[in-house]
C-alpha cells in the first residue's frame, strides 16, 4: 500500500472528504470553501499542464495555451516522470469516464 510522505490525521481527513464528494457541484462547494481562488486555478492549471504533457505537447504550446511558467511545467513533468503516479492515475480515470461527445471537444 503507498504511504505518503505527509500523511497525518489532517490530511486523512481531507483526502477522506475528496472521497465524498458526489458530483461537479459538491466539488466546486468544497473547493471554493477550502482554497482560495489563486489556489484553486494553481492546482487547475498543474492538472492542465499534466494533461498537455500527456499528450506530448511542447512546453512552448503548454506555456501559450495555460499560461504556466516554465518552473510550472518542469515541475509537473517532474511529478509525471518521478512521482507517486496521482497525475497519472486521475487523467487515466478521467479519460475512461469521458462521454463520445467530450472527446470529440477535447481533440
Amino acid at each position: 500500500m503507498y504511504e505518503p510522505r505527509f500523511a497525518n490525521s489532517q490530511t486523512d481527513r481531507l483526502m477522506e472528504a475528496v472521497l465524498h464528494l458526489h458530483n461537479r457541484e459538491d466539488a466546486y462547494r468544497f473547493f471554493e470553501d477550502i482554497c482560495t481562488i489563486p489556489e484553486i486555478k494553481s492546482i487547475s492549471q498543474r492538472l492542465e499542464v499534466a494533461y498537455l504533457l500527456g499528450k506530448k505537447e511542447t512546453y512552448q504550446k503548454i506555456a501559450d495555451e495555460t499560461g504556466a511558467s516554465s518552473a510550472t511545467i518542469s515541475r509537473v513533468n517532474r511529478a509525471l516522470c518521478y512521482g507517486a503516479d496521482g497525475y497519472r492515475r486521475v487523467l487515466d480515470a478521467m479519460m475512461e469516464n469521458e462521454t463520445d461527445s467530450e472527446k470529440e471537444n477535447r481533440e
